[in-house]
C-alpha cells in the first residue's frame, strides 16, 4: 500500500518536533499536525515563558540585596504588561523559527486537529491522511478539581496573560509548577497562599531539599497550609474566597487563584477507541520502552504517554523514537538518569535517586553526606538563608546515586554533576578534585 507519508506527527510539541525532524534526516517522508502555535506546552505556556518570569522576578530580589552592595536606593515600578508584551514577541520569534525548522527539514506542517479513522488514516481539518507509520505527541494540559466555583480559577496556561498582578494571590497545589509561580509572585510583592494536600511540598524531590525551600519560602513571607485541600471558591465583592479544609477549616481572600495540582493527557478528541489504543491506569497512552502502543505501527511521547512529564524526557523519546524506527539503531530512554529541577527562589536541583530511593532499594549500604552554608553572595545582606548541597552514596564502593541542591545555580551546577554520576563517579572521585575558588560548586569536594 502506498501512503502520503512514511510518518505523520500528531502535536508538534518538543517530543513532536524532535521525532518529526529526527525522522525527517533519516530519509524519511514526514507530515505533523497542530492546532495551536509550535513548540507545544514548554515554549508557548510553560518552561520558557516561566523562566523569564523567573528572571524579572528575581531584578526584584536583587533589588532588595543591592543596597548591601553599596547600590543607592532608588523607586523601582514594574510594568507587568509591557512585560508579558516582550514575551509574546519572543515566543512570537521561537514560533517563526521552529516553522523555518520543519521547512528546512523538508517536514510537512499542516494546521489542525488530527483524528483517527483506522490505525493507518487521520482526518486534519476535512482531509484525509494515510502515513504508514503514526506517532502521537499531543501532550497534557492542566487538571482542575471537581470543586465548586473552580471556574473562577486559572490555570498556568491562563498565568501568562494576567491582565495585572495580583495583589492576593493563591495556589492551589505544592508540586513545582504552584511553587515557582508562588515563588515569583512573592518577589512581586504578592501576597501568596499556597494550599498542599502534603506535610511537604515537591513530592518527588529529596525531603531535605523539599523541607529547605519550603522554610526558606516561609521566611520569605510565604503562607502554606499544609495536608489541605480546597473545598469551595466563592467570587465576593472584593474578589475571590477559598474554603480550605484541612485539621482546622479556614478561608483565604484572593485576587488570583492558581490550580496546579498536576496535568492529564490531551487525547479525548483523537478517536484511539476506533483503533483500539490502549490506556495505562492514570489515562496515558500505553507504551513499551521504544514508546510503541499496542498498535504495531502507532506510537506515542512525551506528556501523552506513560512517562516523565518533563520537556528534556519528551524530546529524548521523539529522538529515540525516530532513531529506532528510521534509523534502524534501537534506542531507549533511561528515566533513572533525568535531571529535574524547580525554579523557585531559592532554586532546587536534582539527579539520581533520592535518599529515601536509596535506602529503600540499597537499606542500610547507604550513606548520605551535605552540607550547609551561607553563600558568599549573601554575606552582605540580612537573611540567614544557606544552601544545602546533598550526595547520597552506595557504601560499599562509595559510587554516588545520586546529588541533590538548593542554592544560586542549583541547576546548572547539578546538570553538569549528573553528567559524572551517570558514569560512576565516587565520592573520592569527588573529594580529590580541585574546586573553582570562589564558587558555590566548590562545596562538593569537601562533602
Amino acid at each position: 500500500m502506498t501512503f502520503d507519508y512514511d510518518l505523520f506527527v500528531i502535536g508538534a510539541g518538543s517530543g513532536g518536533l524532535a521525532a518529526a525532524k529526527a525522522a525527517a534526516s533519516f530519509g524519511a517522508s514526514v507530515g505533523i499536525a497542530e492546532h495551536e502555535a509550535l513548540g507545544g506546552t514548554c515554549v508557548n505556556r510553560g518552561c520558557i515563558p516561566k523562566k523569564l518570569i523567573v528572571y524579572a522576578a528575581d531584578f526584584a530580589l536583587q533589588n532588595q540585596m543591592a543596597h548591601q552592595y553599596g547600590w543607592s536606593q532608588c523607586d523601582n515600578y514594574f510594568d507587568w504588561t509591557r512585560f508579558t508584551k516582550l514575551v509574546d514577541k519572543h515566543l512570537d520569534n521561537l514560533n517563526d523559527s521552529f516553522s523555518k525548522q520543519l521547512q528546512k527539514a523538508g517536514v510537512d506542517l499542516i494546521k489542525g486537529y488530527a483524528t483517527f479513522i483506522d490505525d493507518h488514516t487521520l482526518e486534519v481539518d476535512n482531509r484525509k491522511i494515510t502515513a504508514d507509520k503514526i506517532l502521537i505527541a499531543v501532550g497534557g494540559r492542566p487538571n482542575l478539581p471537581d470543586i465548586p466555583g473552580i471556574e473562577f480559577a486559572i490555570t498556568s496556561r491562563e498565568m501568562f496573560h494576567l491582565p495585572y498582578l495580583p495583589k492576593r494571590f493563591v495556589v492551589i497545589g505544592g508540586g513545582y509548577i504552584g511553587i515557582e509561580f508562588a515563588s515569583m509572585m512573592n518577589a512581586f510583592g504578592c501576597k501568596v497562599t499556597v494550599i498542599n494536600n502534603d506535610q511537604l511540598i515537591l513530592s518527588g524531590f529529596d525531603d531535605d531539599v523539599c523541607a529547605d525551600i519550603q522554610q526558606s519560602l516561609t521566611k520569605r513571607g510565604i503562607r502554606f497550609f499544609h495536608n489541605s485541600t480546597a473545598k469551595e471558591i466563592k467570587l465576593c465583592e472584593d474578589g475571590l474566597l477559598v474554603k480550605i479544609k484541612a485539621d482546622k477549616q479556614a478561608t483565604v481572600a484572593a485576587d488570583t487563584i492558581l490550580v496546579a495540582t498536576g496535568r492529564t493527557p490531551n487525547i479525548e478528541k483523537l478517536g484511539l477507541e476506533k483503533v483500539g489504543i490502549e490506556l495505562a491506569e492514570k489515562g496515558t497512552i500505553k507504551v513499551n520502552e521504544y514508546n510503541n502502543t499496542n498498535i504495531e505501527n502507532i506510537y506515542a511521547v512525551g506528556d501523552c504517554s506513560s512517562s516523565l512529564q518533563l520537556t528534556p524526557v519528551a524530546k529524548a523519546e521523539g529522538e529515540a523514537f525516530a532513531k529506532t524506527v528510521f534509523g534502524k539503531t534501537p534506542k531507549t530512554v533511561n528515566y533513572n538518569e533525568v535531571p529535574t529541577a524547580v525554579f523557585s527562589r531559592p532554586e532546587g536541583a536534582s539527579y539520581g535517586m533520592t535518599e529515601q530511593q536509596a535506602r529503600s532499594e540499597f537499606g542500610d549500604d547507604v550513606e548520605s553526606f551535605k552540607t550547609e552554608f551561607k553563600s558568599l553572595l549573601s554575606q552582605f545582606g540580612g537573611s540567614d538563608e544557606k544552601t544545602l548541597i546533598k550526595i547520597i552514596v552506595k557504601t560499599e564502593n562509595q559510587q554516588v546515586l545520586g546529588a541533590h541542591m538548593v542554592g544560586e545555580h542549583a541547576a546548572d551546577i547539578i546538570q553538569s554533576l549528573g553528567v559524572a554520576i551517570r558514569k560512576g563517579i565516587t565520592k573520592q572521585d569527588l573529594v580529590e578534585s580541585i574546586g573553582i575558588h570562589p564558587t558555590t560548586a566548590e562545596e562538593l569536594m569537601t562533602l
